[in-house]
């Protein structure tokens, strides 16, 4: 009886030990991975820099000339196709007059130095283009007058003037130097805008009725601080503007800046003063808190 209670004893002995040693054992947390954005990044850069105006014009002929016949009669002949170019004196048509159809040749006959046909000839009074309108034979566009009218707001007058130098861009792409040299003397009672004639150096020819956009020159500055579009991050608003700066290698900080002059690919910093050296993020940085860790990638 007496070795079997040490037997028993014994177990819950062993049971205890082996429980505590393993309370002991040192226990293994997982530290988390620093995640790190992949970015490319950009400089600042001084250059000049223009902010333009974008109005529309529209392509018109200032004068035509309406080709009327000189006598009644009828149409022999037509020399000319609407849309081709004539010049000055060119033969258009050819009208046999009416009493010279009914007399036919009776008056030759009778006296052969008469020389009567009854033929009358018109010719093109100026170069342009001709078209077929109405009751006239046809109607000479003078591509003399060949012009852009451009639809200028009354509130934009201070920045265009005469004798202004423009860009025409056509919708094809085709880039036009033009001239602003003169305006129209009335007001479109709708839109309350003015017509402002643009005189183009075009070696083309440009149909009647084409819209293009005009390209005006309204601000320009010289040797100013500018950063690419994609650097200058705004919320939904567009109220507040920022950039992402790196700060050292890995770590980036959101900076408010005050912005100028906006084109089409850049953006003009005014505040605060940024170096050529400062390292402002171009991709990857947009949705990224105030301070995130990045990984700067080759672009």
């Amino acid at each position: 009886m007496v070795k079997r209670r040490k037997y028993y004893t014994v177990i819950p002995f062993l049971l205890a030990l082996a429980f505590s040693c393993k309370n002991q054992e040192p226990a293994t947390e997982e530290t988390p991975a620093e995640v790190q954005t992949p970015v490319t990044i950009t400089h600042i850069s001084r250059e000049p820099i223009t902010d333009y105006i974008e109005l529309n014009a529209t392509s018109t002929f200032l004068f035509k000339n309406y080709v009327k016949s000189n006598a009644n009669g009828y149409l022999q002949s037509a020399d000319a196709r609407p849309g081709q170019f004539v010049n000055q004196g060119q033969l258009l048509f050819t009208v046999k007059t009416k009493e010279a159809q009914s007399i036919g040749n009776a008056v030759n006959i009778l006296d052969s130095s008469f020389k009567f046909s009854g033929t009358n000839v018109i010719r093109a009074g100026a170069k342009g283009y001709y078209v077929q309108d109405g009751e006239q034979l046809a109607v000479i566009s003078d591509l003399n007058s060949f012009v852009f009218l451009m639809e200028l707001p009354f509130e934009l007058k201070p920045y265009v003037a005469t004798g202004k130098d423009v860009e025409v861009l056509l919708p094809d792409g085709t880039n036009l130097p033009g001239k602003i040299t003169s305006a129209m003397p009335t007001m479109d009672a709708v839109s309350q805008t003015q017509n402002m004639i643009i005189k183009v150096s075009n070696t083309q020819a440009i149909p009647e009725n084409l819209i293009a956009k005009v390209r005006i020159a309204k601000t320009i500055k010289n040797n100013t601080v500018s950063l690419p579009k994609a650097a200058v991050l705004t919320d939904e608003t567009q109220s507040h503007f920022w950039i992402m700066k790196m700060m050292d290698s890995t770590t980036a900080v959101k900076v408010s800046v005050n912005r100028g002059i906006e084109t089409k690919d850049r953006v003009e910093i005014l505040s605060p003063p940024l170096s050529p050296s400062d390292e402002i993020l171009l991709s990857g940085n947009y949705g990224l808190p105030d301070t995130a860790k990045v990984k700067i990638i080759q672009p």
